[in-house]
């Protein structure tokens, strides 16, 4: 209200506090996009792009953030005008940091990480001074929902995984561990607060820990998937990882704990493949629009998926209650990465 007065300022615009704001401002920005013969992604919504016989034009949105990719400088130069001209927007040139992500070019290769977001957090909780271990977490001690005294400030602890799931987006080394402390948000305890404090410890240890992304024309798929199996003391459910790899880089991996109670080691193997088969056919429909032409089709490679499932089913009948030894479906006929998979099924013994 205006002091001394009946009027009552409207609010003509705003990205933030509003319920609909969001909504209304994406649905502008696709609008203009769609203007300048955009398209959406139908694999990632977030994603615009713009084909043009040789040429492609990529537009990815965050919020209010926006990276602009393609290989028509033209078109570019005239979309950045164009957004200019619509939204105000501020051009910081080369695609250096993006939300936390640091990206380092050289002459064949670059390298992704969150160094700075990493000494941030560190310096937050204060362990800049403690010593470093080499490993994520103690794998000697077995977690409990109920083991311990409650924490009397409960969004400590939460605020603290929630930025170690982020830093999950550049470090897979830790993607384990964050989602073993991930399962005691609701009531978190002294030890799951110790076993946080003993993962910054470990990211102190090399806080410059980098993604590599080669310019290697090297397309070939390369896609590894394992599980434990009834490894949660509190609820006997398993945990399950995979990782893709694009030549040799990671573009895509999940820890996470199976949703029910699995009956043996070959179920819960099992579902693992069949997990890793649905983000396959998600990568395979957002390089196609990426216009990346892989060596190795996805059609060929879950056939070799197949085949493990069927050995697999085959097992459940004559494996008679026996822990069957780790299935892996290795879609490119490499060799199997054991420490790709560690971290994101188990935790790395300590040296």
């Amino acid at each position: 209200m205006v002091p001394n007065g009946n009027l009552v300022c409207m609010l003509r615009k705003s990205l933030y506090g509003l319920k609909q704001a969001s909504r209304q401002c994406y649905y502008k920005l696709t609008e203009s996009l769609h203007s300048r013969g955009f398209m959406h992604s139908t694999s990632d919504y977030s994603l615009f792009y713009k084909k043009h016989r040789t040429s492609t034009v990529f537009v990815a949105v965050y919020v209010d953030d926006v990276i602009v990719i393609g290989t028509n400088f033209e078109e570019i130069k005239e979309l950045k005008v164009f957004s200019h001209n619509q939204f105000k927007i501020k051009d910081l040139g080369k695609l250096h940091y993006f939300l936390g992500l640091e990206m380092l070019y050289k002459t064949d290769e670059v390298l992704i990480c969150q160094e700075k977001f990493t000494m941030d957090l560190l310096k937050e909780y204060d362990c800049l001074t403690y010593s470093p271990v080499s490993s994520p977490l103690d794998s000697t001690i077995k977690l409990r929902s109920e083991d311990g005294a409650l924490l009397s400030d409960r969004g400590y602890y939460r605020k603290l995984v929630g930025k170690l799931n982020f830093l999950t987006n550049t470090r897979l080394d830790i993607a384990y561990s964050v989602q073993h402390l991930s399962q005691f948000m609701k009531t978190p305890r002294e030890p799951h607060l110790k076993a946080d404090i003993h993962v910054l410890r470990y990211l102190k240890k090399d806080p410059t820990l980098e993604i590599f992304l080669s310019n290697d024309p090297n397309y070939t798929f390369s896609t590894y998937c394992d599980s434990d199996w009834a490894a949660c003391p509190d609820s006997r459910k398993s945990v399950s990882g995979y990782v893709v790899l694009l030549g040799n880089n990671p573009i895509s991996w999940k820890s996470k704990k199976k949703t029910t109670i699995l009956l043996s080691s070959a179920e819960a193997e099992y579902r693992s493949i069949r997990k890793v088969v649905g983000e396959l056919i998600w990568v395979k429909r957002l390089l196609e629009e990426l216009t990346v032409m892989c060596a190795n089709p996805i059609t060929e490679q879950c056939s070799v998926i197949v085949r493990q499932l069927y050995i697999l089913q085959e097992t459940l009948y004559s494996m008679k209650g026996q822990s069957i030894s780790k299935w892996i479906a290795t879609l490119s006929g490499t060799r199997y990465r054991r420490g790709y998979l560690n971290c994101i099924t188990s935790p790395p013994p300590l040296n």
